[in-house]
């Protein structure tokens, strides 16, 4: 499975941005799914995630301002990021909610300016 994120970009803290992960090849259709992030400096955290199809968690720092989602017709799981603020600034990444991971992909930058 390989996975290709896209839709970063930079935004005006308050603004909003929707991420798109397409997986190609088969057999992750049916894995709980997850959005990760990796400011500078800091670990990958896990901010978002989702199994089947509407059972959705989130961290404390993003509840309320971020959708995850999933369209498995289309291979494809997005994040919705609403309220954006400066500590949102990250490259974000999709993968599996749990190890063996899939191949990391190479994220998509999200910058945030106050």
């Amino acid at each position: 499975v390989q996975l290709v994120e896209s839709g970063g970009g930079l935004v005006q803290a308050g603004g909003s941005l929707r991420l798109s992960c397409v997986a190609s090849g088969s057999g992750w259709s049916r894995n709980a799914m997850g959005w990760y992030r990796q400011a500078p400096g800091k670990q990958r955290e896990l901010v978002a995630s989702i199994i089947g199809g509407d059972d959705t968690n989130y961290a404390d720092s993003v509840k309320g301002r971020f959708t995850i989602s999933r369209d498995s017709a289309k291979n494809a799981v997005y994040l919705q990021m609403n309220s954006l603020k400066a500590e949102d600034t990250a490259i974000y990444y999709c993968n599996r909610l749990s190890v063996p991971f899939f191949s990391w992909g190479q994220g998509t930058q999200v910058t945030v300016s106050s």
